[in-house]
């Protein structure tokens, strides 16, 4: 119990440090293989096709990711002020409970997933040209679903006990093997994207046996067969904490349906193609606050558990101000160099003057993303199902889908979209209204954050000065 007890008594600082450092390099690994991924899948020969095969792909891949979340996100947190509690056989039914579910939910998007990948991906915004290469990807990538669903799911229950490195590890594992099975599938064995897919899913398999050993065998808490059936008061208690960060995901796919189908109907193969370098570009702002945020929710659900409200206070404080702080200065640096960042996944001179023209509209406001995120999984870490789902919805589903298609509707002929848009108009089939598109994204951000912050700032003077 010695991770625990450091939970409760190390400096806040060194600790919040020494948790996030290992998920930020696992969360910068990651970003990287997926950055992998769309490298080479954009310089093989038709490549730009196989980006927008890739891209309307992404939301199936987006939503098998929301039930890790809703199992296992929602579950960790809920584990860990059990612990803070002393409660630790409570908190071993929650983690069975949150792995028997994922196994379930895994087979079941397996089979809906197989059995109607067509239809679904041209609703997700696949047009003649990347439906083959999207079909060919998803075929492969289902059948590793159950593996992503342990392999992501299960890892916060190794992070939530103060293991960080080893939670790193499980990403490292994954990630590296990606890369290198990457090259040798796609180019090697002349397998395309298909080899891309194929790649992902063994190296989730090897990430998935790592997680159940350190689970079955290392770790101080651990999975429980007589708990595999789990009673609904505790599935229920994970679903509750669960559904935002599931909203969070699940409604991430629903955005990037409307992205592509925008941007399809607004700037063709190329835009539809371009998103998949933004939402990695985008990631480079993410993932790294994720790791932050991954590393402080252990600090936050123990101490919660345990009552040590001027630890919570004081991990809240740092874990704001870094997060802000890398979100400003990294969606900053993005649009300053956004044409270098372009050529990173793509040869084609047309993709990247256009890629770096989106960019520096995307990502505007990322820049203050580090807010929205620091006050939305403090939520989360602290147990506050509702507050947490509310601020999931408000950016996405609230703000940005509905500005997707409001701001070309209103904006679209005005002279300042015909004018930002100028640079591009011979690449699209209507530059101003794209330019509303993803106008749409900094809008949404910027506002989101001020509203998340200011809410919690109300719940910490209310709830944590006691």
């Amino acid at each position: 119990m010695e991770k625990t007890n450091e939970l409760a008594t190390k400096k806040v600082g060194s600790l919040l440090f020494s948790l996030a450092i290992p998920a930020i390099i696992a969360m910068l690994v990651s970003m990287l293989y997926n950055m992998v991924d769309r490298i080479y899948i954009g310089n093989m020969p038709g490549g730009t096709i196989g980006m927008a095969g890739l891209a309307v792909a992404v939301p199936i891949i987006t939503l098998i990711q929301a039930f890790t979340q809703l199992f296992g996100t929602g579950g960790a947190p809920l584990a860990a002020i059990k612990l803070g509690e002393k409660k630790q056989d409570e908190a071993e039914k929650i983690m069975t409970a949150s792995f028997s579910s994922l196994i379930v939910s895994g087979i079941l998007l397996t089979v809906v997933i197989e059995l109607f990948r067509e239809p679904i991906l041209l609703l997700f915004g696949a047009d003649s040209a990347s439906l083959g290469p999207a079909v060919e990807y998803i075929t492969i990538y289902a059948l590793g679903t159950v593996f992503v669903q342990i392999a992501q799911g299960m890892n916060p229950y190794i992070n939530t006990q103060g293991f960080a490195k080893m939670g790193m590890a499980t990403i490292l594992i994954g990630a590296v093997l990606n890369i290198v099975l990457d090259p040798i599938f796609i180019f090697g064995m002349g397998m395309g994207i298909k080899g891309a897919a194929l790649a992902t899913i063994l190296s989730q398999g090897v990430s998935a046996v790592w997680v159940l050993y350190f689970l079955l065998r290392k770790s101080p808490m651990k999975l429980q067969i007589r708990y595999l059936v789990p009673k609904a008061s505790t599935l229920g208690a994970i679903m509750m904490l669960g559904v935002s960060p599931f909203v969070m995901s699940s409604t991430e796919g629903l955005l990037q349906i409307s992205f592509n189908n925008q941007m399809s109907a607004y700037g063709g193969s190329m835009a539809v193609g371009s998103m998949a370098v933004l939402l990695s570009l985008y990631q480079m702002v993410l993932l790294p606050l994720s790791g932050i945020t991954q590393g402080a929710q252990p600090i936050f659900s123990y101490n919660y558990g345990a009552k040590d409200y001027g630890r919570v206070r004081e991990t809240f404080r740092l874990t704001f101000v870094v997060c802000l702080v890398y979100s400003f200065v990294t969606a900053g640096v993005i649009m300053l160099f956004s044409p270098a960042f372009s050529r990173i996944f793509s040869n084609d001179a047309d993709t990247i003057r256009y890629s770096a023209w989106a960019i520096r509209i995307y990502l505007f406001g990322g820049m203050v993303f580090g807010a929205q995120i620091a006050c939305q999984q403090s939520f989360m870490a602290l147990g506050q199902a509702k507050r947490s789902l509310c601020m999931a919805l408000l950016r996405k589903v609230i703000l940005l889908i509905p500005l997707l298609y409001i701001l070309p509707s209103v904006l679209g002929d005005s002279s300042l979209a015909q004018s930002m848009a100028a640079s591009v108009l011979d690449l699209t089939k209507d530059g101003a209204r794209t330019f509303c598109v993803l106008l749409a994204e900094p809008i949404a951000d910027i506002l989101a954050a001020t509203v998340t912050t200011l809410t919690f700032l109300q719940f910490y003077r209310s709830n944590l000065r006691r």
